[in-house]
């Protein structure tokens, strides 16, 4: 990515910080933290060649974890955060044994059946997860004695945690250990016979994947001060691979763009159009055909070409 264009993103991140419109700097928060999760599944889908339609498990767990660790059992903030994190991690790492048992269609139809499988917990063990009315009274946390529940603060906070999230994402697929994971994508074979163990590579990404994913689930349930047996449904899954594929899979802008796109479908177009769901499908259908690379790598190579038709000319 240029300098300018480095510095037009960076803009445009802390432009919620400075307008006097709460829905928009709300608006802004659920894209980064829609960004942050659509990321995780990027490492999986776009680097990593693995197809999921489980992923919201890890934002769903994440989320009811610190909600009913926080208001059910009374614990602080800070600890339920890091309980959640890690248990989602764990949970990550055992659900990579069985799906990582498969590929193709196979290890989709694993992550899906634990999706659903979670989603079915939710719903049914209403002691724990307050069933179908799931679990209210959620409250931002105020670190260094900062007040969370106004929109700028809390964006602030969602902006630091997406930039952290962003800067380790982008370290891990520009190191080795990324480096073999998109060439077990691509040559899977090949990286057996130079000595490299795809099956651990792809494992240690599931987890990470997960963990981000967790990461997302935190700022999801503050941010809703609410969580419900929805965060775990396929729906949820199936959107932010649509996010994936729409922003550019396998590209590190790809899922902000991807995940503006239906955040923005979905809070701000759904006001003024009663089937907002048949134009994001619309939308999609319209990127696959015209940028099937997704919206990011498509626009790149758009302004390429637009920059070398006058020399062409010349």
């Amino acid at each position: 990515m240029s300098r300018l264009a480095l510095v037009g993103l960076g803009l445009l991140l802390a432009l919620p910080l400075v307008i006097e419109a709460p829905y928009y700097t709300d608006t802004a928060s659920q894209i980064l933290i829609a960004a942050v999760f659509a990321a995780s599944l990027n490492l999986l889908v776009g680097y990593g060649g693995l197809v999921s339609l489980g992923h919201a498990a890890y934002l769903g767990t994440a989320a009811y974890l610190t909600a009913y660790l926080s208001v059910t059992v009374g614990l602080g903030h800070g600890t339920a955060i890091v309980l959640a994190l890690l248990a989602t991690a764990a949970m990550a790492a055992a659900f990579g044994l069985l799906a990582l048992r498969a590929s193709g269609i196979g290890f989709l139809m694993i992550t899906l059946a634990l999706g659903q499988t979670l989603w079915g917990v939710a719903y049914r063990w209403v002691g724990v997860t307050g069933g179908d009315n799931g679990i209210v009274g959620v409250t931002r946390p105020a670190p260094f004695g900062l007040d969370l529940s106004a929109p700028k603060p809390f964006y602030a906070c969602v902006l630091i945690g997406f930039l952290i999230a962003m800067a380790a994402i982008a370290a891990f697929v520009r190191s080795g250990l990324g480096a073999s994971l998109m060439g077990s994508r691509d040559q899977p074979r090949r990286m057996r016979m130079l000595g490299h163990n795809v099956w651990l590579v792809q494992w240690i990404s599931f987890v990470l994947a997960g963990f981000w994913a967790a990461v997302a689930g935190i700022g999801f349930v503050y941010y809703h001060a609410f969580v419900s047996p929805h965060v775990l449904a396929l729906t949820n899954s199936a959107e932010v691979l649509l996010m994936v594929i729409a922003g550019g899979a396998g590209t590190l802008l790809g899922p902000l763009v991807g995940a503006a796109l239906v955040v923005i479908l979905k809070n701000v177009v759904s006001a003024y159009v009663v089937r907002w769901m048949m134009l994001l499908g619309l939308v999609f259908l319209a990127i696959v055909v015209f940028m099937p690379e997704g919206l990011a790598p498509g626009a790149r190579a758009l302004l390429g070409r637009l920059r070398a038709r006058p020399t062409a000319r010349e």
